[in-house]
């Protein structure tokens, strides 16, 4: 097989996802002239440009379009085929990056001691965090992350996933608020505040809002921010008030001051559904010995800090 150079497609694979040669030297750890030599390189062996200039960016042509998934695949296969088999494994030699799928809030509370724990147990393991823009599977699916910290319940069947945490909503208000001094927290006093709510898409309802509904209650939401420590922020210096999972507070108690935010936490006056947080990944990595292990640790690393 001389005539094959497997690099060439990696590269490929690389350029494809990337469209733009400067980010798919950076992933390869090449300088832009490598990467750009090799995309000529690229050209000559399937005989079409692959990417052309539309304005300052690059775009696929056609062919390269059709190639896309293809090379995807096979890269990944590649991959797995020539990766060492199986053995006991030695996380401190163990050297190796892992792409780590988090809504913001995990980031906020939890990243700080993961990063804490695997370093101590694997001091070459480097971790990519990425923020979740959505529930959609396809970068599990891609292999584009190695795994996902979220909401259980994804709409992909053959995804794995191990149970993290139970949760739940609980409210949130500067401290001094009327709602926290003025009596007991009923859900009328609850609807009549002004609220905050946190939601990526930028929507108004929540699941508060049916539950709300169902007392023949309705509140004014007044500001949506993208995730729930922005709605702890602004609840800490204004008079709206704001729902978030009881494991936003951190080590602080309900009913009591939450860290450095300058809030009070207090239970709602209605039920809400309950959350379910797992970690999530793809059954091609399920018996790798090191995505095992990753996973173990989040899993010890998430219940030490809310059980």
């Amino acid at each position: 097989m001389e005539d094959i150079d497997l690099n060439l497609l990696v590269a490929l694979d690389v350029l494809l996802a990337e469209g733009s040669v400067t980010e798919a030297a950076k992933r390869l750890g090449l300088s832009p002239s490598a990467m750009s030599r090799t995309l000529s390189r690229l050209r000559a062996v399937t005989g079409d440009p692959l990417l052309v200039r539309a304005g300052r960016s690059l775009v696929p042509t056609r062919f390269a379009e059709i190639l896309r998934d293809r090379v995807h695949a096979v890269t990944l296969d590649a991959r797995a085929i020539l990766r060492p088999a199986a053995g006991e494994l030695d996380v401190t030699t163990l050297d190796a990056t892992f792409s780590i799928r988090v809504s913001e809030a995990f980031l906020e509370l939890l990243s700080a001691p993961l990063v804490a724990a695997i370093t101590e147990a694997a001091p070459r393991v480097r971790i990519r965090f990425v923020l979740k823009r959505d529930k959609e599977p396809h970068m599990l699916r891609e292999g584009l992350i190695d795994l996902e910290i979220g909401v259980l319940g994804v709409p992909a069947p053959e995804l794995r996933t191990r149970l993290l945490l139970r949760d739940r909503l609980v409210g949130v208000a500067r401290e001094g608020h009327p709602l926290l001094t003025g009596g007991a927290v009923t859900a009328k006093r609850y609807a009549a505040c002004s609220h905050i709510a946190a939601s990526r898409k930028g929507e108004f309802a929540e699941t508060i809002d049916e539950a709300l509904e169902r007392k023949s209650l309705k509140r004014e939401i007044r500001v949506v921010v993208p995730g729930f420590p922005d709605a702890m922020r602004i609840a800490a210096s204004t008079d709206f008030i704001a729902a978030v999972p009881l494991s936003c507070l951190g080590r602080s108690k309900l009913n009591e001051p939450v860290g450095e935010f300058g809030i009070r936490s207090f239970e709602l006056p209605f039920e809400t559904p309950e959350i379910l947080i797992a970690v999530i990944w793809h059954p091609r990595v399920d018996a790798d010995p090191a995505h095992r292990w990753l996973r173990n640790i989040i899993t010890r690393v998430c219940r030490a800090a809310y059980l």
